[in-house]
């Protein structure tokens, strides 16, 4: 089992990214929050991971604190959450966020995320209501976010574009989500404000 990587960033493209060790590069899947909490490309990294076995791939998932990899694999025990929606989840809203939700049972909000329907958000509800009352919801310590970096020969545009696309959200509905923000920006930066956007609305 793989539980944790540390070595030098070689690429960033939302919602993938890949890690030189000891020159094996390792391709991890890994959350919004994560991403927009990495160094720049190039510079060393530490990542906790979850090591998915299927028939036809081993998938690896990457998390910038132990505490979000907590929350991941308590939501891929919940009935009909798989690795891809919880990592939807934890790219649409923040850990304590969630927590929240559950806790003041806020179907609503949760129905924002992509993939979550009115069934999905009600069974999130009853199946983790019960976990989080001790839950640890604070941040690790030591974990301070980066600045975010782009990618250099992408356009942000076009790839946060793509990376919501494969958080689930439709083409058009992504496209609406990326609307209207400024220039500059990172692709991480995109997607988060576009996260934001949606979860308010």
């Amino acid at each position: 089992m793989i539980g944790r990587l540390r070595g030098t960033l070689l690429e960033k493209q939302p919602p993938w990214l890949v890690i030189d060790v000891g020159g094996v590069g390792y391709e991890l899947e890994a959350s919004m929050n994560t991403l927009l909490a990495l160094p720049g490309i190039g510079e060393t990294v530490q990542l906790y991971t979850h090591l998915s076995i299927r028939d036809d791939a081993h998938l690896l998932y990457g998390f910038i604190r132990e505490a979000e990899r907590a929350l991941f694999r308590a939501l891929i025990r919940v009935n009909g959450v798989g690795p891809k929606l919880a990592l939807a989840i934890l790219s649409g809203m923040e850990q304590e966020q969630f927590i929240r939700c559950v806790m003041d049972s806020d179907v609503k909000a949760l129905t924002r995320l992509p993939g979550v329907g009115r069934k999905t958000a009600e069974r999130l509800i009853v199946e983790m209501h019960d976990r989080f009352p001790h839950w640890a919801a604070a941040p690790d310590a030591g974990q301070a976010a980066a600045p975010p970096s782009t990618a250099r020969g992408h356009d942000p545009l076009v790839d946060a574009e793509a990376a919501l696309v494969t958080l689930g959200y439709k083409p058009a509905e992504a496209a609406r989500m990326l609307s209207g923000h400024e220039t500059g920006l990172s692709t991480e930066a995109l997607i988060k404000a576009a996260l934001t956007r949606k979860l308010a609305g």
